[in-house]
Parts: structure tokens; sequence; C-alpha cells
């Protein structure tokens, strides 16, 4: 069961005009301990305790060296919070979560118990939202997790085995009920460009793990994904019948339009809709306000 403890993480001032942030330690259900914040929408706030069943709440998950503290996800936290509730944290090996990172496989266990967390504060509606590495964890939560109690456990593949949750009595679900997936790949082990090849010297080598600890602040695992876990493109057909968006800039400098076109195909006719995005780079860092506003838009609707 996920469980949760309040504290403070951030040393964010405290407005008397804007709802005032909520924070705490997420436990997942493997035992690592997240931080995470919640931030009511700030549209027609009234005070401490108006947010509603009616009010959705989306959940951020970054990329692969973000944290929930990075100016970029704050920023998008900042834009999404005029539409809906949101939360953000930081996966497991980043900023203040416990563990280390195994780079998308066991962090749909974080994003698990941070949707759990949404439908715990009374958000009858949850949407996802990942950028890069996040945007490939949405996906897979999004074809594991059903809106039953436990995750999928019908044709999921074996490779998922080790992150299918149990139904329990009196857990939070943890589905999401429409899921936004911005600059994700298609497929695992990439390495068709200059910063996809970086990343794999970053994860694989124990100089480039020590790069990422010192310089990106990520904690990586040594071990080698056994088994590999669903990859992006498999995960899509299982999503339906939740609604898909896919987002994508076509100057991206580390997954080209391939990706998210072989997605799209992948989900199946109208099963999926496609934004490609002029002009735009990779991921939270290149996603602009008025993208965010209709990413957020595009979640009220769904």
């Amino acid at each position: 069961m996920t469980s949760v403890s309040e504290g403070r993480f951030l040393s964010t001032p405290v407005s008397l005009l804007t709802p005032n942030p909520r924070y705490a330690t997420l436990l997942t259900e493997d035992g690592v301990p997240v931080e995470a914040v919640y931030e009511p929408c700030t549209a027609g706030f009234g005070g401490p305790g108006s947010e509603g069943r009616e009010t959705p709440a989306i959940v951020v998950a970054h990329g692969f060296t973000g944290s929930l503290d990075r100016p970029a996800v704050r920023r998008a936290a900042r834009v999404l919070a005029r539409r809906t509730a949101v939360i953000t944290f930081s996966f497991r090996g980043h900023g203040r979560s416990g563990g280390r990172s195994t780079v998308g496989d066991r962090e749909v266990l974080d994003l698990a118990a941070a949707v759990a967390w949404a439908r715990a504060l009374g958000h009858a509606r949850v949407v996802t939202v990942g950028f890069s590495m996040g945007g490939s964890v949405v996906l897979r939560h999004g074809a594991l997790y059903t809106d039953g109690a436990g995750a999928r456990t019908d044709g999921a593949g074996a490779a998922d085995a080790a992150v299918r949750v149990p139904a329990r009595e009196g857990r939070a679900e943890a589905h999401a009920d429409a899921v936004v997936s911005v600059s994700a790949p298609a497929r695992w082990y990439y390495r068709g460009t200059a910063p996809m090849r970086r990343l794999h010297w970053v994860v694989t080598r124990p100089s480039g793990r020590m790069v990422g600890r010192y310089g990106f602040r990520t904690r990586i695992a040594t071990d080698d994904w056994d088994p590999v876990p669903l990859s992006p493109v498999e995960a899509v057909p299982r999503i339906a019948p939740a609604p898909l968006l896919l987002v994508h800039g076509d100057r991206d400098p580390y997954f080209p339009l391939d990706h998210p076109r072989m997605l799209a195909a992948a989900a199946g006719p109208g099963r999926a809709e496609l934004w490609l995005e002029r002009g735009m780079g990779h991921a939270e860092n290149a996603a602009d306000e008025a993208l965010l506003a209709r990413i957020a838009a595009w979640a009220v609707a769904a």
C-alpha cells in the first residue's frame, strides 16, 4: 500500500493570494521513498479544502536527470495548475527521492504512487503527463494499470511481471484516466543521435555514472534490465480506452520524428492524438507556456 508522510522539501515562499502547496514523501510498492508536492488548481481558488472530485489532477513525470525542483518542471507545474491540480515528484535516484534510477524500468512504481496520492486527495480524474524518460514511463504505466485496484494482468507480458501490483483491499487506485507523452522514445536502446550516445555512456559506464551522480545529481543503478521492460511501442496499444496524446518537436535532438509516428501507428486508428510541434526541441525544457496550456486544456477535456 502506498504510504504518505507529510513534510516540506522546498524553500518556496508562501503567498496569501495563492493556494499553499502540500509536500509529502510517498513510499512505493517496492519500498522507495519518493519526494512529491501537490499544488491545488489556482483558477478560482477558494481557500483550503475548495478542491473537489470534479477538479482533475495532472501528475507530471520529469525526464532523466530532472527533479521536481528543476526550473522547467516548476514552470510546467505553474502553467498546468491554472487548469487542474498538479502533483510533481522526483523519480527514484533523482532529487531528494531515495533509491537509484533504473532509467524508465521500476520508475513506473514511482508514478503509480503519485497517481494513488492524487486519488487519495479526492481527485476522481487523474491525467499523467510525462517528458522524455517520463514520457516512456507514463506509456508503460498506462498499459499496466487499469481502473481496478491493481495493475493490468492481461497481455502485459512477462517482461513486466516484476512491477505488477496485486489488488489489495483498501489500496488507492493507481490508474490514469488519460495519458500525455511528450518527447518519448518508441523503442529501447536507441543510439541513433549524438545526445543518446552520450546518455548511454552516462548510464552504462562507471565514469559516466559518476558524472551522472556529481554532475547531474542523478544516482544510477548498475544492474542491467532483467527482464527488459515492455517497450513504449509495445505499451501504447494497451492504453485504450484511456485517451492518449503524443507530443513531439520536429527539432528534437534526441529522438527524430520516426519515434512519435511509430508510437501513433502502434496505438491504432483513432486511438492516439499526435501533435508534431514546429521548432520544438526536447522534453520539458523545450515545452513553452503556450504548449503547456494546450496540454492542460486537452487533459481537462479528456
